[in-house]
């Protein structure tokens, strides 16, 4: 994702266009995008400033997390429940969850399932 043009730049392309200028001259000025500059002059018509958005993040995560008591409470159950079990075991609650977002869901939480071996310890390990 590209990062977002700086709020001085913004300002200046904003000023540019308060003094006469149109859109589309500015925005071969200061080399943006006629479109650009369309919305930042309409943002700072609707919200009063120019500042970018925040870029990405995690927007999806509430979808997982209101079932988190229903998840944590199949892994007590079930320590060594797989992600695929447990999907399987949110599908048949009618939760919609990929793999995916399971595991990412325990990553937040910094919740690692291992596996134990099931091989016994070799005996020459302690000589």
């Amino acid at each position: 994702m590209a990062k977002a043009l700086s709020v001085d730049l913004r300002e200046r392309v904003i000023a540019a266009v308060a003094s006469g200028v149109s859109g589309r001259q500015a925005a071969l000025r200061f080399d943006v995008s006629a479109s650009s500059v369309s919305r930042w002059r309409s943002k700072i018509t609707r919200e009063g400033e120019i500042a970018p958005k925040r870029q990405g993040g995690d927007r999806r995560s509430g979808r997982i997390e209101a079932h988190a008591k229903t998840i944590l409470k199949a892994v007590d159950a079930t320590p060594d429940i797989t992600l695929a079990e447990l999907q399987t075991m949110l599908k048949d609650a009618g939760i919609s969850a990929g793999i995916g977002t399971i595991w990412r869901f325990f990553a937040r939480r910094k919740i690692t399932l291992k596996k134990r071996q099931r091989t016994p310890q070799n005996s020459d390990a302690d000589r």
